[in-house]
């Protein structure tokens, strides 16, 4: 199974969602306005309040990874928010991105402010909602943004969640192991047949973050640039160990 589904309806116990921001760069569509954002509630209630946050990848919206609810578990809220800059209707992106020299080039002041908007996203649904613990997960660009909102915001998240993603090299010297809790967890899957973030960017990542101590999982899979049901599966069974 490839992330590509579209929902055209809200079921009764989903719900759009804005969040009033104040922009902090220079992208005129955006200025000051509305982030949205998609949540389920929990379909059955526990003792501790969860939430597993995720963002989708470059080109994508909000319904991509959230057409996904029906396979997490249903004790947590899942929440899905759509990126901040706007490349065409019903497709976005947290910061604008250039593969066409092979390797990818990224805006790094859309990257900053985008890893400040989902902190403040962060903040938001954990006080609405009053969450206990909160997973930030993606895919693709979604992971990459996971991974450095995660890392550098230590404590506002119970752990990383980054599907077929990359960690970016430019936020290495501002992270360090002693600023971390060491009980962080971070789940990786990776397709090894990945043609557009090859796996060589996981098992960097992995390396690194087996020097900041943290919990980690790290996966990999005979597919490429995708989610499939074995990636959903490992990922529930992690889930349900943190229970």
């Amino acid at each position: 199974m490839i992330v590509s589904f579209f929902a055209d309806a809200i079921p009764v116990n989903h719900h759009s969602k804005r969040i009033e921001m104040e922009n902090t760069t220079s992208n005129e569509a955006h200025g000051k306005g509305t982030l949205q954002y998609l949540v389920r509630e929990p379909q059955v209630k526990t003792a501790a309040n969860k939430a597993i946050i995720l963002l989708h990848g470059v080109g994508s919206n909000e319904q991509d990874l959230f057409s996904l609810e029906g396979q997490l578990p249903s004790d947590y809220y899942i929440i899905a928010p759509r990126g901040q800059f706007t490349l065409a209707p019903d497709r976005y992106a947290w910061y604008n991105v250039d593969f066409s020299t092979g390797k990818p080039l990224y805006n790094k002041e859309q990257e900053a402010s985008s890893r400040e908007v989902i902190s403040t996203i962060i903040e938001q649904v954990k006080e609405e909602y009053a969450l206990d613990e909160i997973y930030l997960g993606g895919f693709s660009q979604g992971a990459i943004m996971s991974y450095t909102t995660g890392l550098s915001h230590p404590g506002k998240v119970t752990g990383v969640i980054a599907l077929s993603g990359r960690l970016l090299d430019e936020i290495k010297p501002v992270l360090s192991k002693d600023e971390y809790p060491q009980k962080l967890r971070v789940f990786v899957a990776h397709g090894t047949h990945d043609g557009t973030l090859p796996v060589a960017y996981a098992r960097e990542a992995k390396a690194y973050l087996e020097t900041l101590e943290v919990q980690l999982s790290y996966k990999e899979y005979n597919i490429g640039h995708q989610i499939n049901s074995e990636v959903i599966d490992d990922l529930n069974d992690w889930l349900k160990k943190a229970s």
